[in-house]
């Protein structure tokens, strides 16, 4: 029955009507021979369809047999048609096609260079710059690590600079997480399952996972909804994950909940999640497991004893200044430290959220990460809190710049997902996605054949960590944590140029807890308190 549904489908069309084709021409050949003039092109298209429908290397072909071929073709002639069509984005706007192009290039483990030089305005105010040395050093051979763990964690991480970003099973295709994990398997680097839960997929590739918990606590919640101690053991002692990551928000929808109806609940989202099948699936906007900063480290430590002693830490979208600093005189006060605090950026993507939350809500991801870098700077705690950041990350001088603001490593989730064969067709929500990763269509995610796609992932990796190490050693330095604020320069008008150190100003150590005249921090610090997120007034 599968079967015969795929057929008549509607982006099955062209080649069963070729196949319908061949055989009438053969069957009315007999009565008249004109018909053997259109049975060879009938033919050629139904060869054509059955090699599209069984090959592995292109998703999109899997899916739309013959007219796929369409977007092949005119790919072949982008050099002649990129302006107007395919290379517009060129203005310094933080995500072209041409960087799209560039990720493809990558995981396919094609040559990614480009003639003519750069396509970017460099007199647009938002033009960014690095400086290179005189005396660039070699590229290091070694990829970059960063130990994770703080003085409170026994089982410390050691992880790569470039990791996969939170993406939930059910968000995307089981087939789309067996890749992405396969690939993080053989490239050692690591796996953040989403909200959505750790599913058997996840499980497969043997890749390491880090498991990010959000309100609707699945996997370790109870038949009511709440934070289950024994449940979320049974996991996080698992070998396979190694850090536990709590999220408080997402950049491209923070303070916003979520609905999974119940036709999507199905039997494999069910037991990934440990809700129950066929119903509604709520992820609340807050956590019922805490409601004040202090309640929160407390329920931090819990996790990490339950763990066994692995890093925990947090996620989220700077919104109210206070409620960060709130947080940050909690650890104060209970001297309960998280081990590392992840930033997401108000640009970073979503399958689905409302426009005024993409558009207007959240922190942009700069702004956010220098905040929370400044602030545990200010408490003198940033020597024993690791920070990542994410947001529209995919190339080696997003995650540089991005190391030189504050943070000592980077997740990236569309470049990642482009290296599955996504081709951003925005159609996420509606379950129909044309290259099978974000579906839960079995014959639609049919299209990801997961050996490929994980090499695809792998050889992603592995080409931006080494272009890392290029931009760092063209620097004059040896690792990505010797960027600092001053290594960049930005454009701040038409005849204006500014370090980021120049940019803005960053705090000293302690300087908070001494008291600091920062206008950005001193109302702030002011207002925040450690037993409430209600700032004083």
């Amino acid at each position: 029955m599968s079967l015969v549904r795929l057929f008549f489908s509607a982006r099955f069309i062209i080649f069963t009507v070729a196949v319908a084709a061949s055989v009438a021409c053969i069957a009315l050949a007999f009565w008249s021979p004109l018909f053997l003039i259109p049975l060879p092109i009938a033919v050629a298209l139904t060869i054509v369809g059955f090699y599209d429908v069984t090959q592995r290397r292109h998703s999109i072909l899997r899916n739309y047999p013959i007219s796929a071929h369409v977007r092949f073709l005119l790919e072949s002639v982008r050099p002649e048609i990129r302006q107007y069509f395919l290379e517009s984005e060129t203005d310094g706007t933080p995500f072209s096609r041409n960087k799209r192009s560039i990720v493809y290039q990558r995981a396919k483990g094609q040559l990614d260079k480009r003639p003519f030089g750069t396509q970017l305005d460099v007199y647009n105010p938002s033009y960014e710059w690095l400086h290179h040395s005189m005396v660039p050093k070699e590229p290091a051979k070694e990829p970059f690590r960063i130990p994770i763990g703080g003085p409170q964690c026994t089982k410390p991480y050691s992880a790569s600079v470039l990791n996969i970003s939170a993406m939930s099973f059910g968000s995307l295709s089981a087939n789309a997480i067996r890749a992405l994990n396969g690939g993080a398997k053989k490239g050692n680097f690591a796996h953040d399952t989403g909200e959505g839960g750790i599913s058997k997929y996840h499980r497969e590739g043997g890749g390491d996972i880090i498991w990010e918990i959000g309100s609707g606590y699945f996997g370790c919640r109870n038949e009511a909804g709440e934070f289950d101690a024994e449940r979320f053991a049974a996991n996080a002692t698992e070998p396979a994950v190694k850090m536990i990551e709590i999220k408080l928000s997402q950049g491209a929808k923070p303070g916003h909940g979520g609905v999974l109806p119940a036709a999507k609940v199905s039997a494999e989202i069910s037991a990934a999640r440990g809700v129950p099948e066929g119903q509604d699936c709520i992820s609340p906007a807050s956590h019922s497991a805490f409601s004040t900063p202090i309640e929160m480290m407390h329920f931090i430590s819990l996790l990490r004893r339950y763990s066994g002693g692995k890093p925990v830490g947090f996620k989220l979208c700077i919104g109210h200044p206070w409620e960060f600093l709130a947080i940050c005189k909690a650890m104060l006060a209970t001297d309960i430290l998280p081990d590392f605090i992840v930033v997401d950026g108000s640009e970073g993507g979503t399958g689905a959220a409302p426009l005024e939350f993409t558009d207007h809500i959240g922190t942009p991801l700069r702004d956010g990460l220098m905040y929370v870098h400044n602030a545990l700077v200010g408490i003198g705690k940033r020597g024993q809190i690791r920070i990542g950041a994410s947001g529209k990350i995919t190339s080696a001088f997003d995650m540089a710049r991005a190391m030189a603001l504050g943070a000592d490593w980077c997740n990236a989730a569309r470049g990642f997902m482009f290296a599955l064969g996504c081709i951003q067709s925005q159609s996420c929500h509606t379950d129909r996605c044309p290259t099978g990763v974000a579906t839960q269509d079995a014959l639609r995610q049919r299209a990801i054949f997961v050996p490929d796609k994980a090499e695809r992932v792998y050889l992603f990796h592995k080409s931006t960590v080494k272009a890392l190490s290029e931009v760092v050693a063209s620097a004059g330095l040896d690792h990505p944590g010797q960027l600092r604020p001053h290594h960049f320069s930005k454009r701040v008008s038409a005849n204006q140029v500014m370090t980021y150190a120049e940019v803005a100003r960053f705090l000293q150590p302690g300087e908070l807890i001494n008291g600091t005249e920062d206008p950005r921090f001193k109302q702030a610090w002011a207002m925040a308190r450690a037993e409430t997120f209600t700032a004083a007034v």
